[in-house]
């Protein structure tokens, strides 16, 4: 459903390390907004829904509500560390277009 690579992974273990979130999950959900009509969120979570779609990472889990499920499928999370800066970067091959930032996108 969603792929998160190794970069990613690492990251999101040193954050939840830093900041002494160890047991948390990572939310990846799709909201409405951003200059292309959707725009992707991370947080992290202290519980998982029911009816939530999971991934297993290495040292957590991914958590997907079936809405943002729908937009997600098939999309990958990574991580970038380059001249422009850092942060997470989410390839989607739903969207139909994505604004400059990378942040949203059009479904």
């Amino acid at each position: 459903m969603l792929n998160v690579t190794e970069k990613a992974i690492s990251k999101v273990n040193e954050l939840l390390e830093q900041d002494k979130k160890q047991g948390q999950y990572l939310r990846v959900f799709v909201e409405g907004g951003g200059c292309s009509g959707f725009q992707y969120g991370l947080t992290f979570v202290d519980k998982q829904d029911a009816d939530d779609n999971v991934v297993e990472c290495n040292g957590f889990k991914v958590l997907v509500d079936p809405t943002s499920a729908m937009y997600l499928a098939g999309a990958e999370v990574d991580f970038i560390d380059g001249l422009h800066g850092s942060g997470f970067k989410i390839s989607n091959p739903n969207a139909q277009s994505s604004c400059g930032c990378g942040h949203s996108f059009k479904a």
